[in-house]
């Protein structure tokens, strides 16, 4: 019994000492967190359907749902700012192709952009919108994200941007 309680108390001096060790001279286990470089966001399938170059810059294309979300540039993640994003969807005005719902915004200094527009409407049986960055500068990206349910409201996206 004496043997044993002798080598409990050598264990817990032991662990101690080794603690004490590390708390002073720490391991390096734990490193900097290190900027990971952005991907650029790859084109949609389906995403330049109804597709219309220049689509005219717009204030609102309507009201009771919007369309947000941000521009970056690959790599570095820097915000974009006036980049021309078009955005076009069915809507309760009608289709895709219908001119009431294509409108085009520009980012702002935070490289985000925001678009009111009708509410989104199910097309082949999803409601989705689609967004494009088309202007030359950058590779050009279709999306076509397809909303959680027809009640929706909103719908955020993000572009990362890559140079020609």
């Amino acid at each position: 019994m004496r043997t044993d309680l002798w080598h409990r108390r050598s264990l817990i001096a032991a662990g101690s000492v080794l603690g004490l060790g590390l708390m002073s001279k720490p391991l390096h286990l734990i490193v900097p967190a290190q900027a990971r470089s952005l991907a650029p966001t790859q084109t949609m399938r389906g995403g330049s359907n109804n597709y219309r170059p220049n689509a005219p810059l717009v204030k609102s294309l309507g009201s009771g749902f919007v369309v947000s979300g941000l521009v970056r540039q690959a790599g570095n993640g820097a915000s974009l700012k006036g980049v021309r994003i078009q955005i076009w969807a069915a809507t309760t005005l009608g289709g895709e192709r219908e001119p009431r719902n294509h409108g085009s915004v520009l980012t702002a200094s935070d490289g985000s952009f925001r678009l009111e527009m009708e509410q989104i409407v199910p097309n082949f049986g999803q409601p989705h919108a689609h967004l494009a960055y088309d202007d030359g500068v950058f590779q050009t990206v279709f999306l076509r994200p397809v909303m959680g349910s027809a009640r929706d409201t909103s719908l955020r996206t993000e572009f990362i941007l890559a140079p020609v």
